[in-house]
């Protein structure tokens, strides 16, 4: 379910999508339990403030994990060969995500709540590559990608692999900075915009 949740209402008795699914799914008024200290409404705005907060980058990084888990697993027969051509088509780059530099602890990070480690790691490797390591990293990934399963290979699956790869770690990068936004800085910008 897609929910369009407003910051704030400017008609306080029309309902948001999300408080029109929960009454309409729950049957119940949004004042419900009468009485009590926790609302149908009261968890509408829970729900809204928690998918705010972490569903963008748990999402980002969420398909990170996927897009690795389309090449070769460490500690396969396949994979030493398929690190080791990235490290020779990447250079130094290619260090920043070869799997004994970033291996399980990063990934299991991510669990732990340090959502933004492989995304920075995977930054890092793209921004550091020339032009012509970036093609060949691509006609190394290509060339493992099933093209049964995911419907491309060659140069031309790598290069979605990597322009993939980016986006999804600029969106947990650029997520990541509002855990050093506070209240005033939000309505700032509110104003900022208001004034413009």
């Amino acid at each position: 379910m897609i929910v369009n949740r407003r910051i704030g209402s400017e008609q306080p008795d029309e309902y948001d999508e999300l408080e029109q699914h929960l009454t309409q799914k729950l049957n119940v008024p949004l004042n419900w339990p009468e009485d009590s200290g926790l609302t149908v409404s009261h968890v509408a705005e829970i729900a809204a403030a928690a998918t705010c907060d972490t569903a963008y980058s748990q999402a980002a990084n969420g398909h990170l994990i996927d897009l690795f888990a389309a090449l070769p697993l460490p500690g396969t027969a396949e994979r030493q060969g398929f690190w080791k051509r990235i490290g020779d088509a990447g250079g130094d780059a290619a260090l920043n995500i070869d799997p004994a530099n970033m291996g399980g602890p990063f990934f299991d990070r991510i669990y732990g709540g340090n959502e933004s480690g492989i995304a920075y790691r995977v930054l890092s490797f793209l921004e550091e590559l020339t032009p012509s390591q970036r093609t060949a990293v691509a006609e190394v990934i290509g060339s493992v990608l099933d093209n049964g399963t995911i419907g491309v290979s060659g140069r031309y699956g790598g290069e979605l692999w990597l322009r993939d790869a980016e986006m999804s770690a600029w969106r947990v990068a650029l997520a990541s900075r509002r855990e050093f936004e506070t209240a005033q800085d939000r309505e700032r910008f509110f104003e900022a915009w208001r004034r413009a």
